[in-house]
């Protein structure tokens, strides 16, 4: 009879005791392998800004460079203040910045309308809208995603190692994150004709009066402007990227298109 002392006993269990550990070892090893490929590929900080739609302005004589500015910051986010690296920009550029808005030749009207972190479909998603569009599916829950993705992958296998695996990505996936921050801006140029010029401009505005009624507005004057629309979308990406370091380069490529339209 063999006991459990046995030579050949222990051996029978050692083999696939050894083989079970090897494959829990090889598990774990490949469940932070997307983890550690997204720390490589994303380790250095990447920022682009776009438009939705291009702007071109009539050239001016030196006396004409004269801008009126006007920025505001409707987004969650109320130190995000573009205002002054934006005025240095133009100003840079030769132009003159003016308070009254009746004497200048150019008005640069600018919204921040928000400043989160998302994924770069949904802000390819707000830039497409254009100016005036909604930004729906904005905020997302990247950080709920990565935990959502370790357990389904422990859900592959109903052993303990499968589960131990699952573990392992999802602690993987919490530490090593693909961050997406994005800044989104609409923007309206207006710039005066030439002496003489006029036009006829319609505005029509429908403001909703609770859920059963809309008060609708048309209005009709003669304008000696021109005006141009378009949204700016800026984005920084990086692995583990914090909201104090994406800030300062969304705002640079913000103030840059902008100061790049005059």
């Amino acid at each position: 009879m063999i006991t459990s002392r046995h030579p050949s006993y222990r051996r029978s269990l050692c083999g696939p005791a050894l083989f079970y550990l090897s494959g829990l070892a090889l598990l774990v090893l490949l469940s932070g392998c997307a983890a550690v490929h997204t720390s490589i590929a994303k380790a250095n900080l990447d920022v682009q800004t776009k438009m939705s739609d291009a702007v071109f302005l009539d050239p001016v004589s030196p006396d004409k460079r004269t801008i009126f500015i006007q920025v505001r910051n409707t987004s969650d986010k109320p130190n995000f203040d573009i205002v002054q690296p934006i005025k240095a920009a133009i100003v840079a550029k030769g132009y003159r910045i003016t308070e009254d808005p009746d004497q200048a030749h150019f008005t640069l009207q600018a919204q921040v309308l928000s400043v989160t972190k998302t994924d770069p479909s949904a802000a390819e998603a707000a830039l497409n809208a254009g100016y005036g569009g909604v930004l729906g599916g904005m905020a997302t829950g990247a950080t709920i995603g990565a935990a959502v993705d370790g357990w389904r992958g422990a859900g592959i296998g109903a052993g303990a190692g499968a589960i131990a695996g699952g573990l392992a990505s999802t602690v993987a996936n919490a530490m090593v994150k693909d961050v997406t921050y994005v800044a989104i801006t609409d923007v309206q140029i207006s710039q005066k004709t030439k002496q003489g010029v006029t036009g006829t401009q319609q505005t029509f505005v429908d403001n909703a009066q609770g859920t059963g009624a809309h008060v609708k507005q048309t209005f009709d004057e003669t304008v000696n402007e021109k005006r141009y629309r378009t949204r700016v979308m800026s984005t920084a990406n990086q692995v583990n990227l914090d909201y104090e370091d994406a800030a300062p380069r969304l705002n640079a490529g913000l103030t840059r298109v902008l100061a790049g339209l005059f």
